[in-house]
């Protein structure tokens, strides 16, 4: 699994299991301010921390994800 550090406690921070991702691409279709695809179709994370203006697309980008291979997850306090 592919962890995105990110600094700030209780921040949303996105998680790719790139064990899991086949590629499909929906995640960057749907949340480009955070992620890309490379030249096999697998995303990229570009931005560790979620802004939360950002939260409601990331989630449905998780939501969207065929093979549940992206995760939001929140810091540690």
């Amino acid at each position: 699994m592919s962890v995105v550090p990110f600094t700030r406690s209780r921040e949303l921070a996105l998680r790719i299991d790139r064990i899991a991702c086949e590629g499909h691409g929906a995640c960057a279709e749907l949340l480009p301010e955070l992620l890309s695809l490379d030249e096999w179709g697998f995303p990229i994370v570009h931005r560790a921390a979620v802004p939360p203006e950002l939260a409601a697309h990331a989630r449905r980008a998780v939501a969207a994800c065929p093979v549940l291979a992206l995760r939001l997850e929140r810091g540690r306090s």
